[in-house]
């Protein structure tokens, strides 16, 4: 009789244990309360557009990217290196000049910094080029801020461009994140490109999902108790297993203090027209705004001009009111004159908020009982990448616990 192995969650950590689970001949079930794959990276059909729930990138040179995704069949759109800054009634463009130099003179000349501070960025470039993943996340920890000031930038470097670009990456406006992660990404940045695949990001989960071919789902089903021998589901019923891997976020099921979370909000325009280059992030700088990235690309069904604006500053105010402020903002910042709202996404659970970031776990950090596994981003930091590795870590894990029960009983 086939082990019965169960995976509770299909987001990408669920879908990545799933795939390597098959690839020793486990046929996993997997058990998710949506109606869907993707968890948090999906892609949803909204008014005839498809929108993505929260402004996202997929960062080319993340390893585990490059391990289980077919980059070429997702399509992808390559964002512009740099990005625009809206800072005191003036636009800057900044970008990479050893990638693009027509971006030199540009960059060169914005008002964002002085010469010394353009200096230390392509040291600090130089600098993690040159250190590895392993050594980003054992070095010592301390906030992006303090990272950026002892580096040497100046205030005015980090308040118009290394606040509000990484500020719409960790989600959080004081650059509290740690310095671990603000190297990793941008290393990342450094060795690959943002992308976004053409149909939207919830083609990774698809494509994930269509990797599978042993995998049985079953949808729109709540797991609410969990025994080394039993999963009991919402309805009452209980199944037998012989392993469980957790990768959803559930606190009750895992027995542990429930993860802290970082909001956001993402509302959806279409607009006529904007003064934001093509594949290019634009940046609000000026302080007490609601918007923090903007990011106008043509719908690919469509052809309409779509505008993608990520607020921060949401846990006072309600969801009508913020949509009210972003869109006088849009009017004011990109010149368009027509602006019509589509949807809005307020994300309770955007990324996890943790510190002691890590890039993989052990056996006893993930391992909840005997044959029960957790995985998720929440384990190591809030990317991609860590989602991936933590549903392979915990398949794999589960995989080398069924092998020494089996050489024991034999």
């Amino acid at each position: 009789m086939e082990d019965k192995v169960y995976i509770i969650g299909a987001g990408v950590s669920g879908l990545i244990a799933a795939y390597e689970l098959e690839q020793y001949g486990y046929h996993p079930i997997v058990i998710e309360k949506s109606s869907e794959v993707g968890g948090r990276v999906k892609t949803l059909q909204e008014n005839g557009f498809a929108l993505d729930v929260g402004f996202q990138v997929l960062l080319s040179a993340y390893p585990l990217a490059q391990k289980y995704l077919d980059m070429e069949k997702l399509n992808l759109r390559k964002l512009a290196s740099g990005a625009l800054i809206y800072s005191n009634g003036q636009a800057y463009r900044i970008g990479d000049p050893l990638r693009n130099w027509n971006i030199l003179f540009p960059t060169l000349l914005s008002d964002i910094g002085s010469i010394y501070d353009k200096l230390k960025i392509l040291q600090l470039n130089i600098s993690l080029k040159n250190k590895s993943l392993k050594d980003i996340f054992n070095s010592t920890e301390k906030t992006t801020y303090d990272y950026l000031v002892d580096f040497g930038f100046s205030t005015k470097i980090i308040n118009r461009f290394f606040k509000p670009f990484f500020s719409g990456i960790f989600l959080e406006p004081d650059l509290n994140t740690s310095s671990r992660m603000f190297e990793f990404v941008y290393k990342m940045f450094g060795e690959g490109h943002a992308t976004i695949p053409q149909l939207g990001i919830g083609e990774i989960s698809k494509q994930l999902k269509g990797k599978l071919k042993h995998t049985e789902f079953i949808y729109n089903t709540e797991v609410t108790e969990m025994t080394n021998d039993f999963i009991t589901l919402g309805s009452g019923e209980k199944k037998s297993h012989q392993g469980v891997i957790i990768a959803s976020n559930t606190p009750s099921l895992i027995n542990q203090e429930e993860v802290k979370w970082k909001s956001c909000m993402c509302i959806y325009f279409e607009v006529d027209q904007t003064n934001i280059p093509q594949e290019t992030i634009a940046l609000i700088a000026d302080t007490e705004k609601f918007a923090n990235n903007l990011y106008a690309y043509r719908d690919h069904s469509t052809n309409k001009t779509i505008l993608s604006v990520t607020s921060l500053e949401i846990k006072n105010h309600t969801d009508q009111e913020i949509i009210d402020h972003v869109t006088k903002e849009v009017k004011h910042y990109t010149g368009a004159s027509t602006i019509k709202y589509i949807k809005h996404y307020r994300i309770n659970k955007a990324l996890p908020n943790r510190k002691n970031l890590k890039m993989t776990v052990t056996e006893k950090e993930n391992r909840l009982s005997e044959n029960i596994f957790i995985a998720g981003d929440s384990l190591l930091n809030g990317s991609l990448n860590a989602a991936m590795e933590s549903g392979r870590n915990a398949a794999i894990q589960l995989i080398n616990y069924k092998k020494k029960s089996l050489e024991i009983s034999q």
